[in-house]
């Protein structure tokens, strides 16, 4: 993940000091893509443990909290 953010970083730089060939920008896109995937799965995981305590002291995991909220609006 650390090689992944580096080069990210360096066709960013590149990009904006002398722009990026086409197959720099294939890279770019396909980098930024891994990277979203990875973010959005270890975010999943972290809510896939977090618990909602309400104020009548229930507690729910977070999917049935939102499911609870969205089912009142």
């Amino acid at each position: 993940m650390d090689e992944m953010i580096k080069r990210i970083n360096e066709l960013a730089k590149k990009k904006r000091e002398e722009g990026l060939t086409e197959a720099e920008q294939k890279e770019q896109k396909e980098l930024y893509k891994k990277y979203l995937a990875g973010f959005r799965a270890n975010v999943e995981k972290q809510l896939e443990n977090t618990d909602v305590e309400f104020p009548d002291g229930r507690v729910l995991p977070f999917k049935d909290a939102a499911k609870m909220r969205d089912e009142n609006d």
